[in-house]
């Protein structure tokens, strides 16, 4: 199995370097008596600040907050409402953080991002600085979705992705997802949960259909499949991720001192980390298109690194253009490999399933490059 139900010097080996942290706190947790669970969660990231460790705090409960100051019990089904709901909750929220910070000698310093500020390379390079020159000031980055100008174009979804985001963006080495349950559980085939798992080291495919998923809950979104999503991005980016119950803030303090609570999915043995570029092609970048690969160019591209060539693309969709981001399936149709394409879609529609030698004749012009998609401008991310 990908599991196991005990710590065995698994935390005390991924904390032994802790430097950054991402937390992430979900809005059940703040939205009852926000004013005291966020001096308890404040006061917890205060005393890592004093071990050293760098905290980026990631916070859900504007909506929900908004809705208790408006009195509503249920979430608005109107867009621009449930908008207004997040900007008015949004003040309340950072005022109680801002008001504990004090509390502890620092400031907090909110950024409220869209999907954009991720996939655009220039937007996300200044979230970045950004963010790097905050926590060279002692201040508290606390960043939440843009919720009152989001709609589905722009928008993350939910804060356990963005959360594994930013981590990844700031190279982070633990993000953890404060939550309303105690960590993973094992479940059957009926849904019923069984025993905590305490440390999974591979995310499979077993894994991901005990995870269920939003519980109707008028206050959240997501659910434990989100979690498993973050988990995904952290750990393919080379980091390492937790699910921590947060009825109690102190749960943290528990599992950075190493005690078995929680579940920790660790960080993988990467002899080749991820570079900057990589990890906006794998996560952030947006793709125009998609190529289909043939059985042999899937394996040369995710097994020999090798560039993916025209010969062993069998077709392709969309309408990008040179330079833009793509994703590589295979003959399953299943998604391996990102990278940047060097051929339009119309040139690209001539020559696919081309020789190298055959290339100039077919597109009428001499040819710079003969690799549609570089190996040095590819991520595997099967």
């Amino acid at each position: 199995m990908n599991y196991q139900f005990q710590d065995k010097g698994e935390r005390q080996a991924t904390l032994r370097k802790l430097h950054r942290l991402v937390v992430k706190v979900g809005s059940n947790l703040v939205r009852e008596n926000p004013a005291r669970r966020t001096r308890e969660l404040v006061r917890q990231l205060a005393g890592l600040r004093e071990r050293g460790i760098e905290v980026i705090l990631v916070t859900s409960g504007a909506i929900p907050l908004g809705m208790s100051i408006l009195e509503r019990a249920a979430r608005p089904k109107d867009m621009a409402k449930v908008q207004a709901m997040a900007a008015l909750g949004q003040c309340y929220l950072m005022r109680h953080y801002e008001n504990a910070c004090e509390e502890h000698g620092f400031h907090c310093a909110q950024l409220l991002l869209t999907a954009a500020d991720l996939q655009n390379r220039d937007r996300n390079l200044h979230v970045t600085a950004c963010l790097r020159a905050l926590l060279d000031e002692g201040v508290l980055p606390v960043i939440n979705e843009n919720d009152s100008v989001s709609v589905e174009q722009i928008k993350i979804g939910d804060n356990d992705t963005l959360a594994a985001m930013l981590a990844t963006m700031l190279d982070a080495d633990l993000t953890v997802l404060l939550t309303t349950i105690d960590g993973f559980h094992e479940s059957g085939v009926d849904g019923t949960l069984g025993q905590r798992i305490s440390v999974i080291r591979e995310l499979d495919d077993r894994l991901l259909a005990m995870a269920g998923s939003t519980d109707g809950n008028p206050y959240s979104t997501g659910g434990m499949i989100t979690k498993l999503h973050a988990a995904s991005i952290c750990t393919t980016g080379g980091h390492a991720l937790a699910i921590v119950d947060g009825h109690d803030f102190t749960e943290l303090e528990r599992f950075l001192n190493g005690e078995d609570c929680g579940t920790l999915f660790l960080q993988p043995n990467l002899l080749h980390p991820m570079r900057s570029w990589q990890r906006f092609l794998a996560f952030f970048s947006e793709p125009a298109g998609t190529l289909i690969l043939d059985a042999g160019a899937a394996d040369a591209v995710t097994n020999r690194n090798k560039s993916l060539l025209p010969g062993g693309i069998l077709g392709s969709n969309g309408t990008f253009r040179k330079g833009d981001t793509v994703r590589l399936v295979g003959p399953e149709r299943t998604e391996i490999a990102r990278g940047v394409v060097n051929f339009s879609y119309e040139e690209l529609a001539r020559i696919c399933g081309a020789k190298t030698t055959e290339l100039a004749a077919r597109l009428g012009h001499p040819v710079e490059n003969t690799e549609v998609v570089h190996k040095d401008y590819l991520v595997i991310i099967k």
